[in-house]
């Protein structure tokens, strides 16, 4: 039987969608990157203690938890390629915004206008990474994701250059605002315009993630508090705990980035060989042991080599939950909001557990939750299985004969016959 006529269109059309969602990943990074390295420069301009600076950094997981919700009723509205560019466009242009303040009260405020905007973007970011995953027929939500910390990366670089060259970060943000703002339109012209059904309900304002949902937030749950966990404690843990060199203990840090972006730059190819729960089971594996020989390091090359196992097992498991939400149930978008917010709300915690837990008892105890947590992962990954199998290879199989149909009519604004925008998603 002659291939149908409008295939290599459609596929042409994917092709498009994939490199302009890979463009809306790196942006969202870039910005995070980017106003990463300028948090010194407003502690120092605020002449804020350390204290009132991580009260302030713990106000844009709450902007972004509090609003992420309505991301999904955005894009009912307006449809997805519309919601992702005006949502991306808000969230770039936001960047300026933190080094204007004048006041720790100010600042607080604005950092929850910023988290609010990064919250909504990622949403409707990974709803279009979803819908761009199901017509490939194959993973590609663990590549987006590194493109996300390629993003952040080389944000922070420009960082890097600016603070070098002392230039002001009011500066510094608002021109790296208006560059990101600007590529905005370029990266999202080849988004799919899905959107849903005339008759379809539009989402709550706010409302509770589903059922099918909770245990796929765990999963990311599990696997946020070791990114957190490792991230922001690694330095102080090889320093303090193994008596490491600042250099070294700064090291520690840059190997568990690398680490978990190129897990997550090749996870696709491990996904699609092996499907999403064997390859968390693994990565958790791989995990849990990076955890215990953080735990019994006695010197910082075994807790280096340990916090660089952790990155490479937790890389794939928030791109996996994201993908797992997208299909799971009747109402995917509440699934995928969901996940993120109990994401972010661990991503919140996270770094003021471990420190109760070690001002209690000790740093080693806990990372021995980290580990634990690890453990708990590996036990309950098989929720990302979802009830279709969850793997999007072979739902390129199964999906292939309506595939062609729903790709046509996503493309041209009429959504997925079974999947309306109102049940997507970050």
């Amino acid at each position: 039987m002659p291939p149908h006529p409008a295939a290599p269109v459609d596929r042409a059309r994917t092709r498009r969608a994939r490199l302009s969602v890979s463009g809306v990943f790196a942006l969202h990074g870039a910005v995070t990157g980017s106003f990463a390295t300028r948090i010194p420069w407003m502690s120092d301009h605020l002449d804020l203690s350390p204290a009132a600076l991580g009260l302030a950094l713990a106000f844009p997981p709450v902007g972004a938890a509090v609003a992420m919700p309505l991301a999904g009723r955005i894009m009912h509205r307006y449809g997805a390629r519309a919601a992702v560019r005006a949502l991306l466009a808000l969230w770039c242009a936001a960047l300026a915004l933190p080094a204007l303040a004048p006041s720790l009260v100010t600042l607080c405020a604005l950092l929850v206008a910023l988290g609010a905007t990064a919250g909504m973007a990622d949403v409707a970011m990974n709803a279009q990474g979803v819908d761009v995953e199901r017509q490939h027929g194959r993973s590609i939500m663990s590549g987006l994701h590194g493109l996300w910390s390629v993003g952040a990366m080389l944000g922070s670089a420009v960082g890097v250059v600016a603070v070098h060259a002392d230039l002001d970060a009011r500066t510094h943000l608002a021109v790296a605002a208006l560059v990101l703002t600007a590529l905005v339109p370029l990266a999202c012209r080849g988004l799919l315009d899905v959107r849903a059904e005339p008759e379809a309900e539009p989402p709550p304002h706010f409302a509770l993630p589903p059922r099918s949902a909770l245990l796929i937030g765990a999963v990311g749950m599990c696997a946020i508090l070791a990114e957190f966990a490792s991230a922001d404690w690694s330095g102080v843990y090889l320093r303090d705990v193994t008596g490491a060199s600042e250099t070294v203990a700064a090291a520690s840090t840059t190997a568990f980035n690398c680490t978990m972006a190129a897990g997550r730059l090749v996870g696709d190819l491990v996904i699609r060989r092996h499907g999403p729960v064997r390859t968390v089971r693994a990565g958790g594996c791989v995990a849990v042991l990076g955890g215990v020989l953080v735990v019994v390091a006695p010197g910082p090359a075994l807790g280096i080599t340990g916090f660089a196992l952790m990155g490479i097992g937790m890389a794939v498991v928030v791109p996996l939950a994201f993908a797992a939400a997208g299909r799971s149930g009747e109402n995917p978008s509440q699934a995928i909001a969901g996940v993120a917010t109990v994401t972010y709300t661990t991503g919140l915690v996270a770094p003021t557990l471990i420190g109760v837990v070690g001002e209690v008892a000790t740093l080693r105890v806990s990372f021995g939750v980290v580990t634990a947590a690890g453990v708990v992962m590996v036990l309950i990954a098989g929720v990302l299985g979802g009830p279709r199998g969850g793997t999007p290879t072979a739902g390129r199989r199964s999906g292939r004969r309506s595939g062609r149909r729903s790709a046509g009519r996503a493309s041209q604004g009429g959504g997925h016959p079974a999947h309306g925008l109102g049940e997507h998603l970050g």
